[in-house]
């Protein structure tokens, strides 16, 4: 089956952060996230899952384990499992990106204190 933004199912986030479910598979989840300008997620980790964020447009900030890596577009970052990260977008434009996690990440999030 083909999937696109226009009918995969969409959920919103954070400050203004729109998602969109490209494969909602318990052993791989597939996602498209866009990010607006000053947005950012809460610090957490996954127990079991593994993830891969690939920029398609923009700017991403990967704050990982404490050190903060820019991602640009056409770029990725694989987050390990048990890893504290936090996707930020300090840049001027929209940034837009897929994340790979597996297994999926439902049921699989425990937010940090910091």
């Amino acid at each position: 089956m083909v999937v696109s933004q226009a009918t995969a199912e969409h959920y919103n986030w954070g400050g203004g952060c729109d998602g969109w479910v490209l494969l909602p598979r318990e052993d791989l989840l597939v996602i498209q996230e866009r990010m607006p300008p000053d947005a950012s997620e809460t610090r957490h980790f996954h127990s079991r899952s593994r993830q891969f964020f690939y920029v398609l447009s923009g700017e991403l900030t990967m704050e990982l384990e404490g050190t903060r890596h820019l991602v640009p577009a056409s770029h990725g970052i694989e987050i390990a499992p048990l890893a504290r990260h936090q996707a930020i977008n300090a840049g001027e434009q929209e940034v837009n990106f897929v994340v790979v996690s597996s297994p999926t990440t439902r049921g699989d999030r425990t937010n940090c204190d910091n």
